[in-house]
């Protein structure tokens, strides 16, 4: 038995009581690339533990092999299963605990015996490593340290050549056990991504990567440092030919790119004439959501980070982080038709437009007038898309409660597009069916007489206590609820930031116990 502990060189040294507990990372297959620590570790241990598949092979076993003696006391940890099925009683999951049990309790032995014991492990142990399960259930019993080891990740980008993150990138490691629409979801809303555990995932991560337009992208890199190295692009390999221990990589777009810019060939402030291209761009509406990052859905997140051009209402563009290489169109709220020019000329230039509206592209927004000029020559053959966005309406109804819970509709009071009278009838038509009713554009500046109007023109049909919510700046730093009566709608507190929902005959506005009011319309209708 031996009786060591570590030094603060490094060494360790012979002491009394349990022994002492190292999971200890290897680098990702290249002995040489093994840390000093984990050279000193291995050397001044009792035993060497690693886990292998039912062949009885360990990577971490033979990284390690040049530095194992002959009296180490060798520990193979044995999956009883790795992917077949099984006939454990607890399925997959309950024989791989139940192994783990037993994995822990043979090494505690040796650690009850005052025995040193390292628990060798590709990579970094506390990395998608199989020394984690050991810690979880050895680590809080005996002194323990973890001896950090080069990821797959890192050698992988090093053997690229390419940088994984820069800047202001978020890098995005993911399995590629996860459902396909789970790993095209978070594709497309990074900056950077590598995908591990490849092997029988590979056909799921190659469409994911080509659902989300990552595919062009997209590096494959086979046993980084190890013999039998392979990089490639990804849409060159061979799912037959995939093993598990193989990465896919799509690195930083900040490198070969140019500085972002603020006007570009054929737009308001330059002198050169937008031309065709044989090369297809498209234009892409984005929905922002009522704010911020935080409603951004995954797709419109990936939308904007893979567009050349932004073009937008500078409220809405300043809510896109600015990114190398993009170029910004801004403009006022004024001008929409020149501002779907503008995006379908750029995009018939050969580039990648994103077109950046607030809440959803497609409800009193850009969609309409992007739809509407791509439907003309020469403009018809580009391609557009619409990617839907939280709504004003919902972002508010949400924060009420659910006032929108039954049947509702959605009307603009503004009459810079349509007349007044237009207006008051469909308020009278939703009014008398009692209809809940979302009221976008209630007022500005220079429209301050609407809320009032429409205030009379409901009370026609609905009760002085009906509850109104109040909704500003959803989702803003300024952001305000309040739910008052019909009756006592104040057109004064209503701004161009202001969004009203005005509640049917069977909506409820209820006081709770914590003192906050929450407003709902019941989904039943009295018979």
């Amino acid at each position: 038995m031996s009786e060591q502990q570590a030094t603060g060189d490094g060494s360790v040294a012979n002491t009394a009581g349990p022994g002492r507990l190292y999971g200890v990372g290897l680098g990702p297959g290249d002995p040489s690339l093994m840390t000093v620590r984990a050279v000193q570790v291995i050397d001044r241990a009792d035993v060497i533990a690693y886990h292998s598949a039912r062949h009885g092979r360990s990577i971490a076993r033979s990284i390690a092999a040049e530095h194992l003696r002959a009296d180490h006391i060798e520990e193979a940890l044995v999956y009883p299963v790795t992917t077949e099925s099984t006939d454990h009683p607890g399925g997959y999951r309950g024989a791989l605990d139940e192994f783990y049990e037993s994995a822990a309790a043979r090494l505690a032995a040796h650690l009850d015996a005052g025995r040193t014991v390292a628990v060798i492990s590709e990579g970094d142990p506390l990395f998608y490593g199989s020394y984690q399960h050991m810690h979880k259930r050895l680590a809080h019993r005996y002194p323990t340290e973890v001896i950090p080891g080069v990821t797959s990740i890192s050698a992988a980008a090093a053997r690229l050549g390419k940088p994984l993150a820069e800047a202001d990138e978020v890098l995005t490691i993911l399995p590629g056990t996860l459902p396909e629409e789970e790993l095209t979801a978070r594709l497309a809303s990074t900056d950077t991504a590598v995908v591990m555990k490849l092997g029988r995932t590979f056909p799921t991560v190659r469409r994911a990567m080509e659902r989300s337009g990552r595919l062009p992208e997209a590096h494959y890199v086979e046993r980084a440092t190890m013999p039998g190295e392979r990089t490639q692009k990804l849409t060159d390999i061979d799912a037959e030919t995939v093993p598990y221990f193989s990465v896919t990589v799509v690195p930083s777009r900040i490198a070969d790119l140019p500085p972002a810019t603020t006007a570009t060939p054929g737009t308001p402030g330059s002198d050169e004439p937008a031309a065709p291209s044989d090369e297809t761009g498209e234009v892409v509406v984005v929905g922002t959501g009522p704010a911020g990052p935080l409603w951004l859905t995954p797709e419109s997140r990936g939308a904007l980070a893979a567009a050349e051009d932004l073009v937008g209402y500078t409220t809405y563009l300043d809510r896109v982080p600015l990114r190398p290489g993009q170029r910004r169109h801004a403009s006022d709220n004024k001008v929409e038709s020149e501002r779907a020019e503008l995006a379908l000329d750029l995009a018939r230039r050969g580039r990648r437009v994103a077109v950046v509206s607030g809440g959803d592209p497609g409800i009193f927004a850009m969609a309409t007038a992007v739809l509407e000029v791509a439907s003309q020559d020469p403009y018809r053959a580009i391609p557009v898309r619409v990617l839907p966005g939280v709504t004003a309406a919902n972002a508010a109804a949400a924060r009420a409660g659910a006032p929108l819970g039954h049947d509702y509709a959605v009307i603009s009071l503004s009459d810079r597009l349509k007349p007044w009278e237009v207006i008051a009838e469909r308020l009278h038509a939703a009014a008398s069916a009692d209809l809940a009713l979302a009221l976008y554009n209630p007022g500005s500046r220079s429209r301050t007489w609407q809320v009032g109007k429409a205030r009379e023109l409901l009370l026609e049909h609905r009760a002085p206590d009906t509850p109104v919510i109040l909704a500003r700046d959803i989702g803003g730093p300024e952001e305000s609820v309040r739910t008052v009566h019909l009756a006592d709608l104040d057109p004064l507190q209503v701004d161009m930031r202001t969004l009203l929902i005005v509640g049917s005959s069977q909506t409820q506005a209820v006081r709770r116990d914590d003192g906050t009011e929450i407003v709902w319309t019941p989904r039943r209708y009295p018979e």
